[in-house]
C-alpha cells in the first residue's frame, strides 16, 4: 500500500520535482557566486557552468507540467465558439500535431545524444562531458508525449466528456 502511495506521488509530483530543484540549484549557484564576488572579492567558476546547466532542465521540466496540466498556450475561447465537431476537430489535430513534433524531437534528440557520446565534449570548470545534462532533451519529450498520451488514455476513460484534458 505504501508504495502504490509513493509511485503514485511521484508519478503526480514528477516535473514539480525536477523542475523546482533545478531552481533550487541555480538560486543557490548565482546567491552563492554574487556572494563570493562583493562579499570575499572572488568568483565560484563551477557555478556559473551549474547554473547553465540546471537552466534547462527547469524549462523544459517546466514544460512538461504544462502538457500534464493543460497549462500550454492555447485558445480554448476561441476553439469553443465553434459547433462541437470543429472544436474536436481542432484540438485532435493540434494534438496531433504536437505528438509528432515529440517524436521528431526524441528522434533527433537521441541521434544527438549518440552524436555526444561519440564525440564527447568536456565543460570546462565541472569536468563532465556535457551529454549528461543534454539528455534532458530527449526525457523531456518523451515525458511529454506520455503525458498526452495520458490525457488521451483518461479521456476515453472517462467517457470522452468534454474536450480531451479540459
Amino acid at each position: 500500500m505504501k508504495s502504490k502511495t509513493i509511485i503514485k506521488l511521484f508519478e503526480s509530483k514528477f516535473e514539480e520535482i525536477f523542475a523546482c530543484l533545478a531552481l533550487v540549484i541555480i538560486s543557490l549557484c548565482v546567491i552563492s557566486q554574487v556572494i563570493s564576488r562583493y562579499v570575499f572579492n572572488f568568483g565560484i567558476t563551477w557555478t556559473e557552468e551549474l547554473a547553465g546547466f540546471a537552466m534547462p532542465w527547469a524549462i523544459y521540466m517546466g514544460a512538461a507540467l504544462g502538457v500534464r496540466e493543460r497549462f500550454h498556450i492555447r485558445i480554448l475561447v476561441g476553439v469553443r465558439s465553434f459547433p462541437m465537431l470543429i472544436q474536436y476537430l481542432i484540438i485532435f489535430v493540434g494534438d496531433f500535431l504536437w505528438l509528432a513534433f515529440n517524436i521528431f524531437m526524441i528522434k533527433y534528440g537521441i541521434d544527438y545524444l549518440k552524436l555526444m557520446w561519440k564525440f564527447p565534449v568536456i565543460s570546462p570548470t565541472l569536468s563532465i562531458s556535457h551529454f549528461w545534462p543534454e539528455t534532458i532533451i530527449v526525457i523531456a519529450y518523451t515525458l511529454m508525449l506520455a503525458r498526452l498520451v495520458q490525457i488521451y488514455v483518461k479521456w476515453f476513460r472517462d467517457g470522452r466528456k468534454g474536450l480531451p484534458g479540459c
